[in-house]
């Protein structure tokens, strides 16, 4: 369900010919879903989506605190 969060906002984002997107870590805040399964999950799920889709996109993930920032840095890098 998470990672259909993504790809339906990166769906609309192509179709509307957005050139930039901006993500908070979904579902990790109030609802307590584990920070580290939720950005592997958005990470992996953007990127399969825009080599799936040959898009050039800027996407931000914003994160609510300090461990968030470091969990999607080592996932990212």
């Amino acid at each position: 369900m998470l990672a259909g969060c993504y790809r339906r906002s990166l769906e609309v984002a192509l179709e509307h010919g957005v050139k930039s997107i901006a993500f908070p870590a979904i579902s990790t805040g109030v609802y307590g879903y584990p920070i580290e399964e939720a950005t592997r999950i958005a990470v992996a799920t953007v990127r399969e989506f825009l080599k799936q889709n040959e898009m050039q996109m800027d996407v931000v993930f914003c994160c609510f605190s300090e461990r968030d920032l470091a969990v999607y840095s080592k996932e990212l890098s």
